[in-house]
């Protein structure tokens, strides 16, 4: 496996993580995942370098944040760095960020969570909640504390809105865009790509294989 860091965080993390968006589930329903199947996948990932694991709020219907938890058991949690987001449109006043956030320790089982995210970041998203209820000083305040380790975001939006994004707070660490070998001109793009990195940000990339559409382009 190969490592790289990671722009502002200094960590060192595996060039593959594991999304835990779209694991084995039973009988095809979204919130049964396959508890076994998919611990036994993970760990497999872990034990031959993978060490950023990605999780949200949402993911396998709000089931996948208590899966890691399950996968980090064992001596596991020492392996890995874990990503997390904040539901952003769950936000609906300045408590709801600690609130959603100590559930999602609850869930993980942890009491420090290396990579937090807003989630899906659009210009909406940004101006109406992230601004409005004051998010990010909430997040630096639970860093202080020792709960988050590095402050991020993953964006779904136009190539103005993620410079505008990067531009407005100085805090971010990295960031998460959707990017593979079609969508270069995509959202942030290789563009955005670029100009995250010039202002020393880590890029996690996301759907590099666009959900999989991709490892077998013939299909249909």
């Amino acid at each position: 496996m190969r490592y790289r860091v990671l722009g502002k965080t200094c960590a060192e993390v595996s060039v593959l993580g594991f999304g835990c968006m779209r694991l084995p589930t039973i009988e095809g329903q979204d919130g049964k995942i396959d508890i076994k199947k998919a611990v036994d996948m993970v760990r497999y990932g872990i034990d031959n370098g993978i060490n950023y694991l990605d999780t949200a709020y949402f993911y396998h219907s709000g089931n996948s944040e208590a899966f890691v938890g399950e996968v980090i058991k064992d001596g596991y949690r020492d392996k890995v760095y874990i990503a997390t987001k904040l539901p952003l449109g769950n936000v609906n006043c300045e408590e709801d960020v600690e609130i959603i956030f100590n559930e999602q320790l609850r869930r993980l089982g942890v009491d420090c969570i290396d990579f937090y995210l807003l989630h899906a970041v659009n210009n909406d998203s940004w101006d109406n909640r992230v601004v409005k209820f004051d998010v990010l000083p909430k997040l630096e305040k639970l860093k202080e504390q020792g709960k988050i380790k590095h402050i991020g975001f993953s964006f779904h939006d136009d190539l103005w809105v993620f410079k505008k994004v990067i531009d407005a707070y100085d805090g971010f660490e990295f960031c998460q865009i959707q990017y593979n070998y079609i969508d270069t001109d995509y959202q942030a793009g290789t563009e955005g790509l670029e100009y995250a990195a010039s202002k020393g940000l880590g890029i996690i990339v996301m759907e590099p294989l666009l959900g999989g559409k991709l490892a077998l382009p013939n299909e249909k």
